[in-house]
């Protein structure tokens, strides 16, 4: 078992339960229940950053064109997007597919919480202001551009499932070593690691909140692993991330989706 931190929907705090994370079981007060018996709310309430290129394999996909205007030269630092409040979503949920769009990207994601403000905070002592980890979908239209805001494609409501529970700090021994895999319809699409990282955990915190604070509730992203597995409509998503847990989703058209009207 796991400790671990849930929000149930309709409730105002998070609580502490113990998780197991193999069988998605949460204990309460001795009483233990699936997450598909419960209804799960998003278990964070800050700013959700997106880290681009932070995987090895990512980079390396762009071959030459890293060298191509507008920039001329790889990236020497950090390359940050928001997902903004509209696109989070629980786990269980339903992620809608746009109209005229016929798949979308799954981003399979290490989402690091922040527990007390970070400021220009040491590598070495980085990961102290970490309260816990969580599982994020980065959901995205599949697109090419990497060189501007892909808000059209990043940040369209329900686009960025979060769960199932935040895992305290203590209960993973390292964030650089994690397995990632990606199952559409419970079929392997997808496995990677976050030992597979350019900028570790701790050195990613460092470089961004070199010019930028994280407060506590916000998620830092520490990338999407290259060649993110395409999902249509009905099928069932899951991402699994070692010593984390689960997160579990599905898609629907927008029409049958309850944000329909909202995109």
């Amino acid at each position: 078992m796991s400790r671990a931190r849930i929000k149930v929907f309709g409730a105002n705090e998070l609580v502490s339960v113990d998780v197991n994370i193999v069988t998605s079981t949460i204990t309460i007060e001795d009483c233990a229940v699936n997450a598909n018996e419960i209804q799960l709310d998003i278990p964070i309430t800050g700013t959700v950053f997106g880290t681009l290129l932070n995987y090895k394999g990512a980079l390396e996909r762009l071959g030459d064109a890293v060298n191509d205007k507008p920039y001329s030269a790889p990236p020497i630092a950090p390359v940050l997007y928001i997902k903004p409040a509209n696109t989070f979503n629980r786990y269980g949920a339903e992620i809608p597919m746009p109209a005229g769009i016929s798949r979308l990207e799954m981003g399979a994601a290490l989402g690091v919480v922040i527990g007390k403000q970070a400021v220009a905070v040491d590598e070495e002592n980085a990961l102290t202001h970490v309260a816990g980890y969580t599982i994020i979908n980065d959901v995205s239209v599949p697109h090419d551009s990497v060189y501007r805001p892909a808000v059209r494609h990043k940040a369209r409501d329900g686009f960025c499932p979060i769960g199932p529970w935040i895992i305290d700090r203590q209960e993973v021994d390292t964030p650089d070593d994690l397995i990632i895999r990606v199952f559409i319809n419970d079929k392997l699409q997808q496995e990677n690691s976050t030992s597979n990282l350019i900028r570790s955990v701790s050195r990613l915190l460092t470089d961004v909140t070199e010019f930028m604070t994280l407060n506590p509730g916000d998620v830092l992203l520490v990338g999407v692993p290259e060649e993110a597995p395409q999902a249509k409509i009905g099928d069932k998503v899951r991402i699994e991330i070692a010593g984390i847990g689960s997160l579990e989703n599905f898609i629907v058209d927008e029409k049958e989706s309850k944000w329909r009207g909202t995109i």
